[in-house]
């Protein structure tokens, strides 16, 4: 949980510097919601069933459909541009392998009502602005960008239906996950002729945008788009993160432009996060076609990789006082010094048992406490407590006054 609540923390600062704001949606969703026709990965794996009232609902695999209801139930009274981020628990049944979990947690952050290619420049800065906070750098990590409009331009040169475009992004999205041969095979499936095949596949090899402008020529929506990204990521000073592979086309078929995958350079680790446009994800809700863009970044692929490069925190729970009546009859009397240093913002355990004293110093350490409290009789009737310092170990007798006042000035 100190890890979770550090990693919800680094999201959350992320999105606050880019002045998103958070947003979140039920875990129990509607099934339709989700259930889409171009044979996505995803709708195999929903946790779905029917509820009480016959109506068929499934636990959220992912967080942009419950935006785009949200959106859609808000209507005109929502003003656009949005700028929304989300951290929601999402569940999928798969096989479980490192990184991947049936249930786990997603920061996602998404941009409505910005048509152009300045929404994903944004987007991938926060990304590149959550690595550095956390200690990665680019040598660690790459960002792999494309757009659907390079397949989409393939696919319209070797004359491919277009009701079969959703269809053939899921099926080239498994480039890297299985052969060349069983991705030729699927796509013949979906009625693409092998010529054809074998022309889409070898484009998408293409590594470089100036490959890319020669294939497709520079009137090219998709290469316009594309140079603008990376001129605009170089204004922001992170090109060096960025990497063009126009294999790149994720599984998700409501994708419409821009996609992108952060990727571990070692190649160990599945894909760290993915994102991209999704400009008619509304439409297909009935609503209106509304630019949008987005990404989803998960807890496990992430925790792999700081663990990978050791850079997970040490994390532990900090304790400012320990307070410890010596005497039962003094425990009152330590309620008091509790609330008191509680009160003024302190971390503070009250031991609750009668103990003894090498008990309680073995329990500070353990705890690492910074100082521990002692409430003794002779010194209470004085006025005073005594104080020790757990890492000088110096002690000293102070007044509670004394004591609460040098709380609140460590607490400023």
């Amino acid at each position: 949980m100190r890890l979770r609540s550090w990693l919800f923390q680094q999201f959350r600062e992320v999105s606050r510097l880019f002045a998103f704001e958070e947003v979140d949606f039920p875990v129990l969703e509607s099934e339709a919601l989700f259930v889409r026709k171009a044979g996505e990965e995803i709708t195999q794996q929903l946790y779905n069933f029917e509820d009480k009232g016959g109506r068929r609902v499934s636990l959220r695999p992912e967080l942009t459909p419950s935006l785009a209801r949200l959106v859609l139930q808000k209507g005109k009274a929502l003003p656009l541009p949005v700028k929304w981020f989300a951290i929601g628990q999402c569940w999928r049944y798969e096989r479980m392998t490192r990184g991947r979990r049936r249930e786990h947690y997603q920061w996602n952050m998404d941009i409505l009502g910005i048509p152009g290619v300045e929404a994903e420049v944004e987007l991938l800065s926060a990304i590149v602005t959550f690595f550095k906070k956390v200690g990665i750098s680019s040598n660690d990590v790459g960002i792999k960008i494309s757009s659907r409009k390079v397949l989409q331009s393939l696919l319209e040169r070797f004359e491919v239906p277009p009701g079969s475009f959703a269809a053939v992004c899921v099926v080239v999205d498994k480039v890297e996950k299985i052969t060349r041969k069983e991705v030729e095979e699927e796509l013949l499936k979906l009625g693409v002729l092998k010529d054809a095949a074998d022309g889409i596949l070898n484009a998408l090899s293409v590594r470089s945008l100036t490959e890319l402008e020669g294939l497709l020529g520079t009137e090219s929506e998709a290469v316009r788009d594309l140079k603008q990204l990376f001129s605009l990521a170089n204004g922001y000073g992170f090109a060096d993160w960025l990497v063009f592979d126009a294999s790149v086309v994720r599984g998700l078929a409501y994708y419409t432009g821009t996609v992108f995958e952060g990727f571990d350079k070692e190649g160990k680790l599945r894909a760290i996060c993915g994102g991209g446009r999704y400009d008619r994800l509304l439409s297909t809700f009935g609503g209106e076609d509304t630019p949008a863009c987005g990404f989803g970044f998960g807890d496990a692929v992430i925790v792999e990789l700081l663990k990978d490069r050791g850079l997970l925190p040490s994390l532990q729970q900090e304790i400012d006082f320990i307070v410890f009546p010596l005497e039962e009859v003094l425990r009152p009397q330590a309620g008091l010094v509790t609330t008191k240093l509680r009160e003024a913002g302190c971390v503070v355990e009250l031991i609750l048992e009668s103990k003894k004293m090498k008990w309680a110093f073995k329990h500070a350490e353990r705890l690492q406490a910074k100082q521990l409290v002692l409430l003794g009789s002779s010194e209470w009737e004085r006025g005073c407590v005594r104080v020790k310092n757990l890492s000088s170990r110096e002690e000293e007798d102070i007044s509670i006054d004394e004591l609460i006042t040098k709380a609140n000035t460590s607490k400023e």
